[in-house]
């Protein structure tokens, strides 16, 4: 096992471990992902934890811990990282590298994976909306695992906190692995009710108009307990 030039504080490695490994089985337990699809990430310190690639969930370990620095060498683990390295990394740069707690959550879930291919944006048929930063953009198609694919979410995660991959999945980011978890399966939701109420013949889902996720997101600074 490779050691990181740069140290982390002592037992936040090996912490986040096992809170991305919990988040990566509660996306295979809740339906979000099939297989070995679907990683995770999640920044500590100098170095950036992500799921290893092809390895099913509930076989990892901590002795499996698998990190990459900023610039994709990997300096713990002998696994190999996921293959879509590149999308989780372009996320961490683009998003003030030396914070720590940035995470990463990219599942194939079904019926956001349904809304990629039928459209651009996802339509505002929810208020939860507004925690995503605005309608969710669909980021064009590009094959998994490359720099493409990583440009095309970029464009699709500016100033939003989540995005749809076309014919592809979700990528959600948080600032916590919980937040990133959160607003990947608030995400599916929302897609699933579009899609109920858009296959009602004869009618049309009625949407929220900017002012109304505008007030949304401002109440929702102040939802749930001070502190």
């Amino acid at each position: 096992m490779t050691e990181p030039t740069v140290r982390a504080p002592d037992g936040a490695l090996e912490h986040t471990w096992r809170q991305l490994v919990e988040t990566a089985r509660r996306t295979a337990a809740e339906g979000l992902v099939v297989g070995t699809s679907g990683n995770v990430s999640a920044r500590v310190g100098p170095l950036i934890l992500v799921t290893p690639s092809g390895v099913p969930y509930d076989r990892l370990t901590e002795r499996d811990l698998t990190a990459v620095d900023l610039g994709g060498r990997q300096v713990i683990g002998e696994l190999r990282p996921t293959s879509e390295l590149p999308l989780h990394l372009a996320v961490h740069r683009s998003r003030d590298g030396s914070r720590d707690g940035l995470a990463v959550v990219h599942t194939h879930a079904a019926h956001a994976t349904a809304v990629s291919t039928l459209v651009t944006e996802v339509p505002p048929v929810h208020y939860m909306t507004a925690d995503l930063g605005g309608p969710v953009r669909v980021a064009p198609y590009a094959v998994y695992g490359s720099d493409e694919l990583a440009r095309n979410m970029l464009t699709a995660l500016l100033d939003r906190e989540a995005c749809l991959l076309g014919n592809h999945g979700t990528v959600a980011v948080g600032a916590t692995l919980e937040q990133a978890y959160d607003r990947t399966a608030q995400l599916e939701w929302m897609c699933r009710v579009w899609l109920l109420a858009a296959s009602v013949p004869g009618l049309a889902p009625r949407l929220l108009t900017r002012d109304q996720l505008t007030e949304t997101a401002t109440r929702l600074r102040s939802y749930g307990q001070p502190g």
